[in-house]
């Protein structure tokens, strides 16, 4: 009987201890851009969507984890309702939705962390 309570006790040590795959979805608004990751439930993906009828792309910036340093930025320019999705790659650990705006500042949220 010890015995079998010590398995089970290691074996609840042992999930909780061990992060689950599943990633909780964050959003970033700016301007009439939305963007979210992790996209499709991957968090090596992020998605970012037109919601405005400006006539202007939207974007998303973002950072992965296997390049820290590198601002990588996923592109919208198929107008007002439409998606992009980035292809998968490393956990994306921050990014934050903008709205271009030409000779303008942009309309960006702030950073999110997923």
């Amino acid at each position: 009987m010890k015995r079998v309570r010590f398995v089970a006790a290691a074996m609840l040590t042992a999930a909780l201890a061990v992060p689950t795959a599943t990633a909780v979805a964050a959003d970033a608004y700016g301007g009439g851009a939305h963007a979210w990751s992790p996209a499709g439930g991957d968090s090596g993906k992020i998605s970012v969507k037109d919601n405005s009828r400006d006539g202007d792309p939207v974007k998303a910036e973002y950072y992965r984890s296997e390049s820290p340093d590198t601002k990588r930025t996923l592109w919208n320019h198929s107008g007002p309702g439409t998606t992009a999705t980035s292809g998968d790659g490393s956990r994306i650990y921050k990014f934050k939705a903008c709205d271009e705006n030409y000779g303008d500042p942009d309309d960006c949220s702030g950073w999110v962390i997923p």
